[in-house]
């Protein structure tokens, strides 16, 4: 699986279709531009936004305010591409922590992220789906960012990395974490040393925190650069995968947390 670039409203859905029937998920990025409506008042756009059109006023700078509507407009018009319904007739609504989902309809699972010029949306039609993206290059090492975001596994791993590359191995991590946490719907309640993920050349999977697997084969985690300048990363649970279709997405997280520390760190 690969992220698709979508090219805006007039932009064709059929790849995006073909990943979701053949694989049963795809990943879909945008530049925000593109999605900018010129009117966001026009009655078209105003259907299309349905509730969320009445909290558009509600936010105040400019920018975020573009972000919101095109967001919303491009996620809306991927999951109705997929359901092969207008985006009008979907209504989204938001969990705690403000996962999206759409109301009355569990046969497809979406996830939304965003930077200031890039939005991203996952789909999918096992049990969950979370995607997140930074810029690639965004400053986090030596912030002190690597001692709240890695456990004592992932930090002897980092520091065993060539220093250049470094910061955006811990960007991966971060995207690889906010994007779980998304799918199971726990935003940032849980603390992101408390579980890991495998280096860049293995095959990537979540961890304890002294590097030992936390979940099987139902979960499923990728990583990406798109657009040359972007980290996207996305997680995927899919229940058939191991056989059982009762655990939980929660409960592949339980083991994770549940671990004791067996390494140290140095503060």
């Amino acid at each position: 699986m690969r992220p698709l670039q979508n090219h805006g409203p007039a932009g064709s859905w059929e790849r995006v279709r073909q990943d979701v029937a053949s694989r049963g998920t795809a990943v879909v990025w945008s530049p925000v531009q593109d999605w900018l409506p010129a009117d966001v008042a026009a009655p078209d756009v105003v259907a299309a936004l349905g509730c969320d059109h009445r909290r558009v006023d509600q936010i105040g700078l400019a920018q975020m305010r573009e972000r919101f509507v095109a967001s919303r407009l491009f996620l809306k018009s991927a999951a109705g591409a997929v359901l092969g319904v207008s985006p009008q007739d979907l209504d989204l609504a938001y969990k705690p922590g403000g996962r999206p989902y759409l109301r009355g309809i569990d046969q497809l699972d979406i996830s939304l992220s965003h930077t200031e010029e890039l939005l991203v949306v996952g789909l999918t039609r096992h049990r969950r789906v979370g995607v997140d993206t930074e810029f690639k290059d965004r400053r986090m090492l030596a912030l002190g960012t690597e001692r709240q975001v890695c456990t004592p596994y992932e930090l002897e791993a980092l520091a065993a990395i060539e220093e250049e590359h470094r910061n955006r191995e811990l960007v991966r991590l971060w995207t690889l974490k906010e994007a779980y946490s998304k799918a199971i719907g726990q935003g940032l309640r849980f603390r992101f040393c408390e579980f890991g993920f495998t280096a860049p050349d293995e095959r990537v999977q979540l961890q304890r925190p002294d590097g030992s697997p936390g979940t099987g084969g139902e979960w499923a985690f990728h990583s990406w650069t798109v657009a040359d300048r972007y980290t996207v990363s996305a997680a995927v649970h899919d229940p058939g995968f191991s056989g059982s279709r009762t655990a939980g997405p929660v409960a592949g997280l339980l083991p994770a947390l549940s671990a004791p520390v067996q390494s140290s760190r140095s503060h």
